[in-house]
C-alpha cells in the first residue's frame, strides 16, 4: 500500500460491480477497485499525494458516487475519507457489516435532493401592502428622512422578509415532506431560512423537483427555494457508513 493510504469512496454490496471506465481523484485518475468483507464492499483507489479539495477531484467523487447509484444502492463517503491502508478497510467492513446492509437497504433506489429557502430578494411591494409596520415607517422616512429612520425601516424590512420566508418555508416543508421516504435538517447556512435534505426514490425525484418548483412560483413574493440535487445520499449516511437519523414519511 502507498505511504498515502487508501481513499475510500463509498461503500456497496459486495456483488455490486464498478461501473465500467471509471475512475478516481488524482491527475492523473486513480484506477479504482474493490475491496470486499463478507455482503459489503468498498470502493477505493490508492490516495493521491497532497490531496485537496481541487474542483476537478470534487467532480470526480460526486461523478463516480452517481454512477455507481445508477447500479445499485450506495453509502457515499465525503470528499477525502482515507484510511491508513487495505486492513483497516477490511476490518471497518467487518465489525460494521450489519449496519452498512441496513442503511444500504434504507437508501435502496434513492436520492437525495436538497431544499434551501432564502427570503424573496424582490418583494418589497408586497411586503409594504401586507406590513403596516413597515408602511408606518415608510411614510415616516418620507416626513422626516435621516439616518436612524432609515436604519429603523431597514431592520424592520429584512426582519419581515426573513419571518415571512420562514412561514412559506415551513409550508413548503409540509408540502414536500409527503413525497420523501426520509428527511433530514442540514446545518445553518448563512442567509437561510430552511436547509432540508429529502431522501426520495429515484423514480419520483422529477416529480419532486417540479412540486418544489410550483410551490416556490406561487409564492415567488415570499421565499426563494433553491433546489439541489438529485445527488448522492450524503446527509443520510454518517461518517462511518451508518444511517442517521432521519424523520421517515
Amino acid at each position: 500500500m502507498p505511504d498515502e493510504g487508501v481513499y475510500v469512496y463509498a461503500i456497496i454490496r459486495a456483488a455490486g460491480p464498478l461501473p465500467a471506465d471509471a475512475r478516481g481523484v488524482g491527475s492523473p485518475a486513480a484506477p479504482l477497485r474493490l475491496i470486499r468483507r463478507g455482503r459489503v464492499a468498498a470502493v477505493v483507489s490508492e490516495a493521491p499525494p497532497a490531496l485537496r479539495a481541487r474542483r476537478r477531484d470534487l467532480l470526480a467523487h460526486q461523478e463516480l458516487l452517481l454512477r455507481l447509484s445508477e447500479q445499485g444502492p450506495v453509502l457515499p463517503m465525503r470528499f477525502g475519507m482515507i484510511a491508513a491502508d487495505e486492513e483497516t478497510v477490511l476490518d471497518r467492513l467487518a465489525v460494521q457489516e450489519a449496519e452498512h446492509l441496513v442503511a444500504l437497504e434504507h437508501l435502496s433506489d434513492g436520492v437525495e435532493i436538497n431544499v434551501k429557502a432564502l427570503p424573496a430578494q424582490h418583494a418589497l411591494a408586497s411586503l409594504v401592502a401586507e406590513d403596516k409596520q413597515v408602511r408606518r415607517l415608510r411614510d415616516e422616512v418620507r416626513r422626516r428622512p435621516g439616518y436612524e429612520a432609515s436604519l429603523r425601516l431597514g431592520q424592520a424590512v429584512a426582519a419581515a422578509l426573513e419571518s415571512r420566508a420562514a412561514e412559506a418555508g415551513r409550508r413548503a416543508l409540509g408540502e414536500l415532506t409527503p413525497r420523501a421516504r426520509a428527511v433530514t435538517s442540514g446545518p445553518e447556512v448563512q442567509g437561510c431560512v430552511l436547509n432540508t435534505s429529502f431522501l426520495v426514490g429515484r423514480g419520483d425525484s422529477e416529480a419532486f423537483r417540479k412540486a418544489a418548483e410550483r410551490f416556490a412560483h406561487t409564492h415567488r413574493d415570499r421565499v426563494e427555494l433553491r433546489l439541489s440535487g438529485p445527488l448522492p445520499c450524503y446527509s443520510f449516511v454518517a461518517a462511518e457508513g451508518t444511517p442517521v437519523h432521519a424523520a421517515g414519511v
